[in-house]
């Protein structure tokens, strides 16, 4: 069986070569796509007895937003995610919708995934050689353990102790807030990574990178 390689690098590098090209009215219709696949991946929810923060997949479609759309436009497309669940249309994790989800336990999260897609779509359209797998993945795992967990678990313990009138300590709010998530979390990474690693051209679609600089990638 004949592989056509060629074939397949030159369709990838004209559908990200298109997506950068778009005007920003159909930008905003593909992050506000993004949105509606973040929110249905949302209700993919595992609950955890000792915790209000549950296991979900969404953070796979927060990576892949800021990989698939590109600088400011996968920060966008959380942006319109928050904002339309904050208006009150129920697709926060588990079937949930209102302000006040914002300010509850997994507040936080949700600001930061506007963080991680913003940091992965700037890297992945200046910086050629982030899209290859190793690159990737670190910059995901820097995405989702620092941009998404950090405002997550600040906000965590805030909730907390605004229900409880006690802060948790350091370990305590691990356990509820980051722990139980880590092994799924790098499932998620390594499989964003290499989706990452096979849809994203090696050749500059954009302004990412002088062309002249990097001889050994070639335009099809």
């Amino acid at each position: 069986m004949n592989i056509d390689l060629e074939g397949y690098y030159r369709i990838r590098y004209s559908l990200f070569r298109w997506r950068h090209n778009q005007t920003w009215i159909s930008k905003t219709v593909m992050a506000f796509f993004m949105a509606c696949v973040t929110g249905i991946m949302a209700q993919v929810v595992i609950p955890l007895p000792w915790t209000p923060v549950p296991i979900t997949a969404q953070t796979l479609a927060v990576l892949m937003s800021g990989v698939v759309l590109g600088r400011y436009w996968g920060g966008l497309s959380q942006v319109i995610y928050i904002l339309i669940g904050a208006a009150g249309v129920p697709w926060f994790a588990g079937m949930t919708g209102g302000a006040a989800v914002l300010v509850g336990a997994t507040g936080g999260y949700l600001i930061g995934f506007i963080l991680a897609a913003l940091l992965l779509g700037h890297f992945v359209d200046r910086h050629i050689r982030s899209r290859k797998f190793t690159p990737m993945m670190a910059l995901m795992l820097v995405a989702n353990f620092g941009l998404i967990y950090i405002p997550g678990l600040l906000v965590l313990g805030l909730w907390t102790l605004q229900t409880t009138g006690t802060m948790p300590s350091a370990w305590e709010l691990l356990a509820m807030g980051l722990l139980p998530f880590i092994p799924g979390d790098l499932l998620k990474i390594t499989g964003a990574a290499a989706v990452t690693r096979a849809i994203t051209p090696k050749e500059p679609y954009g302004e990412e990178v002088d062309v002249h600089k990097f001889p050994e990638w070639r335009l099809p």
